[in-house]
Formats: structure tokens, C-alpha cells, sequence
């Protein structure tokens, strides 16, 4: 019984995806980007993370995000610096015209997230992100364990 709950969730929860990916491509396409160079562009506002790293934080391919990063290198909006911690994997940094689209998006975000975070109680919302959470450990910890 509840194995049929949680692949209802699951199903819920990818269907979910797709439109928070839709959303966002939306949302990111005035600054000429998409939602997954949102995500990097986001990730290297931090300066401290690798391809890698970011990879890993977003749940992402490295070979895609690398994909992307140099992309948005060549574009102006990231740049790569020097990593005291390892020669080869360069730290991600944004540029300040990074920030710029950065800041576009997030401000057309906070709108949309404001709009749809009307229809639900904050006590509704973070019992959803508590359950979603405990799942991505969980499968988390599976994926490590196979390694």
C-alpha cells in the first residue's frame, strides 16, 4: 500500500519537475537564459565551488555543467580562477554581468514564487520540502552506497 502512495508522489513529484523547469526556463528567458544555466549561474554567485562541486550540489551531470559553465564563460557571465585546493579544477566565479542577469531573473522569480505561495499555508510548504527532503536522503544515500 505504501509503495502505490509513494509511486503516486514520485510520478507527482516528476511531473512537478517538468513544470518548475518550464517555469524557469520561462522566467530566465527575458535575461537569455534557461533554467539550467540559471542554476550555474546561481551556484557560482558562491565563488568557492568547482564544476564539480556544483555538480554534485545541483544533483547534475559534471560533464553537463562543465557544458554549461563554459558556455556561460564565453558568454562574459562566469569566469574561472585559480582553486588553492586543487590545480586543475578551476573555482567558478561569477562576473558582474552574470549578476547582472542574475539579479534579472531573481527578481522576475520572487514575483512568481510570491503569486503561487499565496495559495498555501508556510506550514503546508515546508511539510511538502521536510517530506521531499527526507526522500532526496534517502535516495542520496542509496546512489552512495552503490559507489
Amino acid at each position: 500500500m505504501e509503495g502505490n502512495a509513494f509511486s503516486a508522489f514520485a510520478i507527482t513529484a516528476l511531473r512537478l519537475a517538468g513544470h518548475l523547469t518550464a517555469a524557469g526556463d520561462h522566467l530566465a528567458k527575458p535575461a537569455g537564459q534557461t533554467s539550467a544555466r540559471w542554476q550555474v549561474l546561481a551556484a557560482a554567485r558562491r565563488g568557492d565551488m568547482s564544476v564539480a562541486q556544483i555538480a554534485r550540489a545541483l544533483g547534475l551531470a559534471r560533464q553537463g555543467v562543465q557544458r554549461l559553465a563554459d558556455v556561460l564563460e564565453k558568454e562574459g557571465l562566469i569566469a574561472y580562477a585559480d582553486n588553492p585546493q586543487h590545480q586543475r579544477a578551476k573555482l567558478v566565479r561569477l562576473t558582474a554581468e552574470g549578476a547582472a542577469r542574475l539579479g534579472l531573473i531573481e527578481a522576475a522569480q520572487a514575483g512568481w514564487a510570491d503569486g503561487l505561495g499565496a495559495a498555501f499555508t508556510a506550514t503546508e510548504l515546508d511539510a511538502a520540502r521536510a517530506v521531499m527532503a527526507r526522500v532526496m536522503e534517502m535516495l542520496e544515500a542509496v546512489e552512495a552506497s552503490r559507489d
